[in-house]
């Protein structure tokens, strides 16, 4: 099993777009795949019309009263279920805090699915917190949208200086890019030159694009209604990529 967490600092960088389509592509390629919604908003949960509320809440579920796979949901497609969101979330940091160890108790949630999935997507809240230190230790790639904005490529830099001041070395930082627009000299320039500053960056560009904005209309991945939109093309280049990626780890 590998656990693939979409992970940023900031916010409105296309990962929740990027876990729900990733999670669906590798789903239809006939890989046992969850997707788990950490953040409190419950954007994942949401496209796949599924209730983002899990029995108990986070105090529930970080206690180990409720193991992980009593609150799996089945989605609309094969091979692919969801642990949904809950607004308790916004909780977790305070709830960790009180436990030993606590950024390994995300690690130790997941450690009794290893058998029943190839890969786990963690679509993380965007922040630097107690929590994201427990998603750096339960992770096995970190993939980081990063668009070609200024603001954007900053926060790509803290994050590689948390995971190096915390010996992360387990843990592999894969940036991609996001929501770019190929009309705008600047998202060239800083794509070039962050391909410079961060040789393990995929290839694979998203665009911005209407498409991927539909997907709150239609609540469902891209995939399910936009078959031959350069958008879905780059997704699946995307997952082949990080599939070339993980395989050698």
């Amino acid at each position: 099993m590998t656990i693939l967490a979409l992970y940023s600092i900031k916010g409105g960088v296309g990962k929740t777009a990027s876990a729900v389509n990733l999670a669906f592509i590798a789903a239809r390629s006939g890989y046992k795949t969850l997707i788990w919604d950490l953040d409190p908003q419950g954007a994942s949960s949401y496209y796949f019309r599924i209730k983002p509320k899990i029995k108990g809440g986070s105090k529930s579920l970080i206690a180990g009263k409720q193991p992980l796979d009593g609150l799996i949901k089945g989605t609309d497609f094969d091979n692919l279920d969801l642990l949904p969101a809950d607004f308790s979330f916004r909780n977790l940091d305070l709830l960790l805090d009180d436990k030993k160890k606590p950024t390994k108790q995300l690690k130790k949630l997941l450690k009794p699915l290893i058998a029943d999935y190839d890969f786990i997507f963690l679509d993380c809240p965007p922040n630097i917190s107690l929590l994201s230190e427990a998603v750096f230790e339960a992770a096995d790639v970190l993939l980081s949208p990063i668009i070609p904005t200024t603001l954007s490529v900053r926060t790509l830099d803290q994050l590689q200086t948390v995971l190096v001041e915390k010996q992360l070395e387990q843990l592999t930082l894969l940036p991609f890019f996001s929501m770019v627009d190929r009309r705008k000299k600047m998202h060239l320039d800083i794509m070039a030159h962050l391909n410079d500053t961060y040789p393990d960056t995929l290839s694979t560009a998203i665009p911005y694009a209407s498409e991927i904005e539909r997907m709150g209309l239609e609540l469902n991945p891209l995939g399910v209604y936009s078959h031959k939109s350069p958008a879905i093309r780059a997704y699946n280049a995307l997952w082949q990529e990080i599939l070339t990626r993980t395989t050698t780890l």
